[in-house]
């Protein structure tokens, strides 16, 4: 696909536009705590950032039961709820490249593995209600990497699926970018390492930001 017949841009959230990972990892980190569970290290829990948050705790303690599992989240959702306080703040570059993209009469969505509420604050804190096109949060559709919330963004901006890019952090952006069967990028600076992401097969792997804009740019 050349770059210049891209019309929709998907954007994951956590460590793609917001710099929010080190946070997430200690949210997790004290809310197995409290929940009287080993700690997992920081490797593991970068490593299901991009799930739901259940299918995440689900990941990293297969033995939870359903009541255990609703305890885990409210002490999750205590703990960063708190730490956002002061929302995580922007990668560099996000904001100008995306108001050149909405100016370039791009279509703009999130596809996110936070749920709403948690999505509807951080759009809030940011100035950003109404900026996308369509936002799709983990509780309201499937869990990445399931196809399902990107085939809905697809919908509502009547684009196929040839014509968008999904950009993430995570292999389970890429994974769910392929079971879409869209182009995905992949981001160096989030969740998870740039190799492992490789091996996904995004059509561009970028470490800044802004980098993505001057791709697309050039080669329209």
């Amino acid at each position: 696909m050349h770059p210049s017949d891209y019309k929709l841009l998907i954007f994951d959230w956590d460590g793609t536009l917001a710099d929010s990972i080190g946070r997430i990892v200690e949210a997790m980190h004290v809310a197995s705590e409290r929940s009287g569970f080993q700690l997992c290290d920081d490797f593991a829990v970068k490593g299901i950032i991009g799930l739901g948050l259940p299918e995440a705790i689900r990941t990293l303690y297969p033995e939870i039961s359903d009541a255990e599992l609703m305890a885990f989240r409210e002490h999750y959702a205590d703990h960063y709820i708190a730490s956002e306080a002061v929302p995580s703040p922007l990668f560099e570059g996000v904001v100008e490249s995306m108001e050149a993209f909405r100016a370039e009469g791009y279509h703009l969505a999130v596809a996110t593995g936070k749920a709403r509420r948690g999505l509807d604050r951080v759009l809030k804190a940011h100035g950003w209600e109404g900026y996308f096109d369509i936002t799709r949060a983990a509780d309201e559709t499937a869990s990445k990497p399931h196809p399902l919330m990107l085939e809905q963004i697809l919908a509502h901006c009547e684009v196929r699926p040839e014509h968008a890019l999904m950009v993430g952090d995570s292999s389970f952006d890429l994974q769910m970018a392929r079971n879409a069967g869209m182009d995905s990028v992949a981001v160096s600076y989030g969740a998870q390492s740039i190799e492992a992401l490789k091996l996904f097969q995004p059509t561009l792997a970028i470490d800044r930001f802004s980098e993505l804009h001057a791709w697309l740019s050039q080669r329209a």
